[in-house]
């Protein structure tokens, strides 16, 4: 699943009640969370030869503040960073010493993305709706209105206002698990705390 899209996925609140629906919680998150900071455990499961298969734990952190700036950083078992500042994004491989920009424009819209670092205006790009109780969570259902996404539900698990759990379903039935910890809301960031710096010998590919 494209990392752009799972960099999607990040962060909670702590306001709320723990028995509230998961929607209102969820719209109180939104309302009142212009920015976060966390860690993150992110696994992969797909069907091999008719089973599911899980992948090995990808961990790492991440900070954002809306509209459309965030830092998510893979750092276990490979360090990677997707970057963006309001304007571009920026996708960094240490491995590979190499540097993707890629224009962030309208790619926020209907993507998982927007839910945590677009704007507050969700129900345009996404049908949301409750999806029950379940491993002592608040489910809350997205699915994005736009037919050429890369994906096709994103669900969110809420408790005591704040998103634990979200897993994203891609087109071709993988579901990429990630779990949240140690958020912290509306931290105090400064104005250059986005701004991308491309690591020294790095290679820069302009898409």
């Amino acid at each position: 699943m494209n990392r752009f899209i799972v960099a999607a996925a990040l962060a909670a609140s702590c306001i709320g009640g723990a028995h509230a629906a998961a929607l209102d919680q969820f719209k109180t998150f939104v309302s009142s969370t212009k920015a976060a900071r966390g860690e993150f455990t992110q696994t992969l499961t797909k069907n091999v030869d008719g089973a599911k298969k899980t992948s090995a734990p990808s961990t790492g952190t991440f900070v954002f503040a809306r509209p459309g700036k965030f830092i998510w950083t893979y750092q276990k078992p490979y360090e990677q960073v997707l970057q963006a500042d309001g304007d571009k994004l920026y996708i960094y491989d240490k491995d590979l010493n190499q540097v993707t920009v890629k224009k962030l424009g309208d790619a926020l819209g209907s993507s998982p993305a927007a839910i945590l670092f677009g704007s507050n205006d969700l129900e345009k790009n996404f049908t949301l709706s409750e999806a029950g109780t379940r491993d002592g969570l608040e489910w809350l259902k997205a699915v994005p209105k736009a037919k050429d996404t890369s994906f096709e539900l994103i669900s969110i698990g809420l408790k005591n206002g704040q998103p634990e759990a979200m897993e994203l379903k891609d087109n071709f039935g993988q579901v990429s698990t990630l779990a949240f910890k140690k958020f912290e809301k509306n931290p105090a960031l400064g104005n250059t705390a986005f701004a991308f710096t491309v690591p020294k010998g790095a290679d820069v590919v302009n898409q």
